[in-house]
């Protein structure tokens, strides 16, 4: 018994020893990951802020596509509305007199 008791506290240090030094291996590595990553994005940056100017180009004509669309689509409506109201207006006009 005795042999165990001062076998086993030896035993865990060495195991915590070891796993210290894996921790901090693993925590060395995701630093220098996390740098790669961050090099990576802003790389990227750069390259989508250099496209900027095309993005604002097709952003500014598919508003213009959109606004002229709604206009039109407006104007067709209102002219199919007005024709429809017309004739029920009429109809409405005729049915008051008759009586």
């Amino acid at each position: 018994m005795e042999f165990w008791l001062s076998f086993l506290p030896i035993i865990i240090y060495i195991l915590l020893i070891v796993l210290l030094v894996v921790g901090i291996i693993i925590g060395i590595k995701t630093v220098g990951t996390l740098t790669k990553v961050e090099k990576m994005v802003d790389d990227v940056n750069e390259k989508v802020s250099s496209l900027k100017f095309f993005f604002d180009i097709i952003d500014f004509a598919s508003d213009k596509i959109a606004l002229f669309a709604d206009n039109f689509v407006g104007v067709i409506a209102n002219l199919f509305s007005k024709k429809f109201f017309k004739k029920k207006n009429k109809n409405k006009e005729g049915t008051e007199e008759d009586e």
